[in-house]
Parts: C-alpha cells; structure tokens; sequence
C-alpha cells in the first residue's frame, strides 16, 4: 500500500469531525491526531523531508514520530525555507497530552476540553494543507 499523506489527513479529519458532532469524543480525539500528523508529514515532504517510498516513512528516525512529537519536527524543515515563511506553527504543541496509544483507553478519560484543544491544533494543520493547496505548493 502506497503511502498518501494528504489523503490521510482529509480522511481522518472528516471522520474526527463527524465524531465530534456526533459527541465520540474519545475517537475524534484520536483522529485530529492522525489528521495533525499526517498533514504535517505532508508539508515536511514538501520541505525537504526525505522519505523512503518503498517503506513508506521518514527516511530519518528521529522524524517517525505521532503528533504529540512532530509538532517541534515541522520546524525544522519549514525554518530557513522561503516557500515556508507563512507555515508557522504556535511553540506550544497543542498535542503535548496527547498519544497514539490512547485508543486504547476507556472512554470516559476523554472530555470536551481536551479534545477540543486537540480539535483546534488539526483546524491549525488543515487550514495549513488548504493554504499550501491554494498557493499550489501541493
């Protein structure tokens, strides 16, 4: 299975967002998360990321990471980069508590607050993706 960062991320933030609105709070929280990673992933590639296509990830370790870790990655690939100048992230990574293998959890650890937070840094990457899309970087 090939690979598709972009995909991924419109897919897992339309499901976060009818599980949302449905009050599934426990797996939307878990897929603004993917939906983060991945649009991030995606503009990285498109920074320079280098990525190993026949394994389908980063290249480099350090950058197989979930949206709790690849918040502070983004930067540095999109600083120094001129085609990047309007992609800033906030410092504060909106996913500190966040982890993957919360979907493993109980439903009742999750509360509309902090998915709510988590909701909020995916609007950030997505309205990202759509800049990018509109400015024809990808």
């Amino acid at each position: 299975m090939q690979t598709d960062f972009l995909d991924a991320h419109e897919r897992h933030w339309q499901d976060a967002e009818l599980l949302w609105d449905a009050q599934r709070l426990a797996n939307a929280d878990h897929l603004y998360g993917m939906a983060a990673e991945c649009g991030l992933k995606r503009l990285m590639i498109r920074f320079g990321m280098a990525f190993d296509e026949t394994r389908g990830r980063p290249t480099e370790r350090v950058d197989r990471e979930h949206a709790d870790g690849i918040w502070q990655r983004f930067e540095s690939y999109r600083r120094g980069r001129q085609d990047a100048v309007g992609y800033a992230l906030p410092t504060e990574n909106p996913f500190n508590d966040w982890d993957v293998a919360q979907r493993y959890a109980a439903r009742w650890h999750f509360d509309a607050n902090s998915v709510y937070a988590h909701r909020a840094g995916a609007d950030l990457v997505h309205r990202l993706i759509r800049q990018a899309e509109r400015e024809g970087l990808l």
